[in-house]
């Protein structure tokens, strides 16, 4: 049973406090995370449709139960085509902060510092080598003192019909607006408006994405 001292400490870590990482309660729950990871990465290419969406809720920690099994095995896998699809090998430090939204397809070798919360909208595609990076350090290196000092972190939000390049890297509380597409090799250190297309290092917007799915381009033609 973990002591109100160490749920405090991770309650300061979800809400993006400084809290202290080594803790037993958050050690414990990366070990937990890294034991998941080995079998979902493991199973990637492996097995049924099923079984890795099983495999990822446990490592997300995720409660929705699955449908009942179909004796058709195209018919049952039909029934997961809004999950969504990551590819192995995947990196995280808890998997509980992390959520993706239906028909979301992350590509190999992605990596989740999920400290705060990374949500991905809808329809979002990730190229591969991606890495998202909530949690962070105080500059300070006397408070930042190495393991035995405390760290932060900020939530990152993509958008709904996003698209981000391979080997994108972004920084703690990001928000990436919907549509936007993020060009590869980019390290995103402020927020994308929706519908832009941004690159670089730091990203910068290199134009609009002219599109109906706007609500403000089609008020324009309207």
């Amino acid at each position: 049973m973990t002591t109100p001292e160490i749920s405090k400490n991770k309650q300061k870590m979800a809400r993006g406090e400084l809290y202290h990482a080594f803790t037993p309660e958050l050690v414990a729950e990366r070990a937990r995370c890294k034991t998941a990871l080995l079998a979902y990465n493991a199973a990637v290419g492996v097995e049924s449709r099923r079984e890795l969406v099983r495999l990822w809720r446990e490592l997300i920690q995720d409660p929705t139960p699955l449908p009942p099994q179909l004796p058709d095995p195209v018919l049952d896998e039909a029934q997961f085509e809004d999950e969504p699809i990551v590819e192995g090998n995947v990196y995280m430090d808890y998997g509980t902060q992390v959520r993706l939204g239906k028909g979301v397809f992350i590509n190999a070798y992605s990596t989740w510092i999920d400290t705060c919360g990374i949500t991905v909208g809808a329809r979002t595609l990730f190229g591969p080598y991606v890495s998202l990076y909530s949690g962070t350090h105080p500059l300070d290196p006397e408070v930042r003192n190495g393991t035995k000092g405390p760290e932060t972190g900020k939530p990152i939000v993509i958008g709904e019909d996003c698209w981000i390049g391979g080997n994108v890297v972004i920084l703690p509380g990001i928000t990436i607006g919907r549509g936007s597409t993020v060009g590869a090799g980019s390290v995103v250190t402020k927020d994308v408006p929706p519908f832009h297309v941004v690159a670089g290092n730091p990203a910068r917007i290199i134009r609009k994405i002219k599109t109906n799915m706007d609500p403000e381009q089609k008020r324009d033609e309207e």
